[in-house]
């Protein structure tokens, strides 16, 4: 499919390119050769020289045309190159934007499937055992796995789509509402989680987005650390820190691809990262990774704040 829409790319450009070499070359060769017609103008001249001028004029002309080919050979050429390169280039970025297209939706439903097969399985032995609780306390787990997933790909289209929340920037104390998030997280980790929040400023934020981006933060290094989570606000910049497994500097620039997980074993859509990158384009805050040392650490920078 691609490589058709780059020849069709080639060959149009060089359709285009022919014509306007032909109509300028005629042009040339129209105005410089005598093709139009010439106003009657008696010379004394004898034959002779008459015989020579004529001569002269169409040799000055062949001159003329064979030049006029060579440029538009070279021209051609030139052109051909140039666009077979740039067709690459031209095509590329709708190739990878399929790719993604095909991978997320391949991805997409891989992920849905797993809860439907484990509620159909529930289903069924639902309809056979007698401890009915059981199962239906799986049902309704998967349930709301599933919900989320397709929630957090709905957050993701609406995005994507350009479409905002009317979340409307808000002054907030950012040490008090992380204080908050860290203390909800705090029993769903068995290692000790500390809190270095030194900047006691308030921002003027979308405080949805905010604590959403944290609670996506948190929640990794909870899945992920080991003994220790520290989160960091200072000047503007919140950092989570675990001392969990480190991530190889090839992953780290994939951490915040749609469904990609370093760790599969572990439970997520791997869609949580995802969505933080986007709140954060969408805000005009810059997030990044950097793994190393038994350390990892996800830092926001707050480029778009205003402090109060």
């Amino acid at each position: 499919m691609f490589k058709k829409l780059r020849n069709r790319i080639i060959i149009i450009t060089m359709a285009v390119t022919t014509a306007v070499l032909l109509i300028a070359g005629g042009s040339i060769m129209f105005f410089s050769s005598g093709l139009r017609p010439e106003p009657e103008v008696r010379l004394e001249f004898d034959a002779p020289n008459l015989s020579f001028i004529k001569m002269d004029r169409e040799e000055g002309n062949a001159r003329l045309l064979a030049t006029l080919i060579s440029v538009g050979i070279a021209v051609e050429v030139a052109v051909f190159w140039v666009v077979y390169y740039l067709s690459y280039k031209i095509v590329e970025p709708v190739q990878d934007s399929y790719e993604k297209q095909k991978l997320f939706i391949a991805n997409a439903s891989h992920e849905l499937k797993t809860p439907l097969a484990v509620i159909q399985a529930n289903m069924e032995a639902l309809e056979v055992s007698r401890d009915s609780q059981k199962w239906k306390d799986n049902i309704e787990t998967e349930i709301t796995h599933a919900n989320k997933l397709v929630l957090d790909l709905l957050q993701l289209a609406r995005m994507d789509a350009g479409e905002t929340k009317d979340n409307v920037p808000e002054k907030i104390n950012l040490k008090d509402e992380l204080s908050g998030r860290i203390e909800i997280f705090k029993p769903k980790f068995d290692g000790k989680i500390v809190a270095k929040l030194n900047d006691k400023s308030e921002y003027v934020l979308p405080k949805q987005d905010i604590l959403q981006v944290v609670d996506i933060l948190l929640d990794n290094a909870v899945k992920y650390g080991d003994k220790k989570i520290t989160v960091v606000l200072e000047r503007g910049r919140i950092s989570v820190m675990n001392d969990g497994a480190t991530i190889s500097k090839e992953n780290t620039g994939k951490i915040f691809d749609r469904f990609y997980q370093t760790d599969k074993t572990r439970e997520g859509s791997g869609l949580g990262l995802a969505i933080a990158k986007a709140l954060c384009d969408q805000n005009g805050w810059q997030i990044s990774c950097e793994s190393g040392k038994e350390l990892t650490t996800f830092s926001v920078r707050l480029e778009k704040w205003q402090k109060k």
